[in-house]
C-alpha cells in the first residue's frame, strides 16, 4: 500500500507588484487571467486522488492575497474537502492587500495560521524592494486577522540587505516583535539570477556582517522569549510550523498550481512556472526519480537544518539501514572536529557546527 502525503502545497502565482528580490514563480495580476487560473486549479485537483485527511495546507505565493475575497473564497472551497482534519492552515499575506472581507473568507475556511510579509520596517529599505506597506499595515493586517481569531501568526523579515545597517536591523526586529507574533522567519538575502537586484548588480552584505547579524538575531529572540527550531525560524510557545516541518523531516508532500514542487513516492516534481502554459495543461510536471542515495542525502540536508537534528529511528524506518552505517566517516570525522553531536535519538549540529552547515554537509556529499 503507497502511502499519501498528509502535506499539501498550493502556489498562488498573482502579485500587484513584483518585490526587487523575488525569484519565485509570479505574473502580474489580471482579473481574466486570475479567472482561467482558478477554472486550471480546479481541474488539477479533480484529476488528482488527494488525501482526505490533510494534516497541513500551506498557500503561498506570488501573492495569495492578490486575488479577490471572491477569488480567494472560491480556491479556499475547492480546497474544503481535503481540511476536515487540518492541524495547520496557513497562508501567506501582503499587508498591502488585506482587508475584513479577506479575513472573514479565511475564518469561513478554517485557516488558523498566517504568514505575513513584514521584510521590514525601514521605508528606505522597503522602497528599495519594491514593497508598499508601511509598519501599520503590518499592524492593521494583524489586527484584522485576530478579530476573527487568527492569532498564530508568522512575520517574514529578511537581513544581509544592501545598504542595511545594524541598526537598521535591530530597528526591524524590534518593531516587527512588538506587535508579538507567534513566530518569525529571517531570511539572508540570496541574489537571484532573474530579479530586479540582479539586474541593477546589487549584492548582499559581506560574509563576516551577514555572520554578525545572525547571531545577534539568534541571541535577541533568545531573549525574547522566541526558541530557535530551525535554522531561520524562531517560535513562541512552541508554535513551530508543522507544514515546513514536514520538509525539514523528508516526508512526502502535494504540490499544486504554476510554480510548485511536490514529492511523492520516491519522485520530485516541478510544475513549470509559465501560468499560460499551465492553464493550456495542468498535468505537464518536470519530475525526477530520486534514488535511494539522493533520498538519504536529501533527509540528511534537511534533517540537520532543525535544531533537534535528524531523529534516528525515523531514518532507519524510512530507508531501512542506520543513519551510521550510510555515512560512518563523515559522522566520525565531525563529531571528532566538535560540529556533529550523535545521541541516541538524533544527530544534531552543534552550536559551532550549526553555522557552517553548508560545509557539513560538502563532507556527506563525499
Amino acid at each position: 500500500m503507497i502511502d499519501k502525503p498528509e502535506y499539501l502545497y498550493l502556489h498562488v502565482p498573482f502579485c500587484k507588484t513584483i518585490c526587487s528580490y523575488c525569484d519565485f514563480c509570479h505574473v502580474g495580476y489580471q482579473e481574466k487571467l486570475a479567472e482561467a487560473w482558478l477554472d486550471t486549479i480546479q481541474k488539477d485537483i479533480q484529476q488528482r486522488t488527494l488525501n482526505t485527511q490533510l494534516k497541513t495546507i500551506y498557500i503561498g505565493g506570488g501573492t495569495p492575497t492578490a486575488l479577490t475575497s471572491t477569488q480567494l473564497d472560491r480556491l479556499l472551497t475547492m480546497l474544503n474537502p481535503y481540511a476536515s482534519v487540518v492541524q495547520e492552515y496557513t497562508i501567506e499575506i501582503n499587508p498591502e492587500q488585506f482587508d475584513d472581507n479577506k479575513a472573514q473568507v479565511l475564518k469561513k475556511h478554517g485557516v488558523n495560521r498566517a504568514s505575513i510579509g513584514f521584510q521590514s520596517s525601514n521605508t528606505s529599505l522597503l522602497k528599495m524592494m519594491n514593497r508598499h506597506h508601511t509598519l501599520n499595515d503590518v499592524q492593521m493586517t494583524m489586527e484584522l486577522l485576530r478579530d476573527v481569531a487568527i492569532d498564530n501568526i508568522s512575520l517574514d523579515l529578511m537581513y544581509s540587505l544592501p545598504n542595511q545597517t545594524v541598526d537598521m536591523l535591530h530597528e526591524s526586529v524590534r518593531d516587527a516583535l512588538r506587535l508579538k507574533p507567534t513566530h518569525l522567519s529571517l531570511y539572508s538575502l540570496t541574489i537571484e539570477p532573474n530579479t530586479l537586484f540582479a539586474r541593477k548588480g546589487y549584492q548582499h552584505l559581506d560574509d563576516d556582517m551577514e555572520a554578525d547579524m545572525y547571531e545577534w538575531i539568534c541571541d535577541e529572540l533568545s531573549k525574547q522569549g522566541f526558541e530557535q527550531y530551525e535554522i531561520s525560524n524562531f517560535a513562541k510557545d512552541e508554535k513551530y510550523s508543522l507544514h515546513n516541518q514536514a520538509y525539514w523531516n523528508y516526508q512526502d508532500f502535494y504540490g499544486i498550481g504554476c510554480g510548485a514542487s511536490g514529492k511523492e513516492n520516491g519522485e520530485r516534481y516541478d510544475i513549470p512556472k509559465d501560468v499560460k502554459a499551465y492553464i493550456q495543461d495542468p498535468t505537464i510536471k518536470d519530475i525526477t526519480t530520486l534514488m535511494k542515495q539522493d533520498q538519504m542525502f536529501e533527509a540528511v540536508m534537511m534533517g540537520l537544518r532543525l535544531k533537534k537534528g535528524i531523529q534516528l529511528d525515523v531514518f532507519q524506518a524510512m530507508f531501512g539501514v542506520s543513519l551510521v552505517d550510510v555515512y560512518p566517516k563523515a559522522i566520525h570525522d565531525l563529531i571528532k572536529s566538535q560540529d556533529l553531536i550523535l545521541d541516541e535519538a538524533y544527530l544534531k549540529c552543534s552550536p559551532k557546527g550549526y553555522e557552517i552547515l553548508n560545509t557539513i554537509l560538502l563532507s556527506f556529499m563525499d
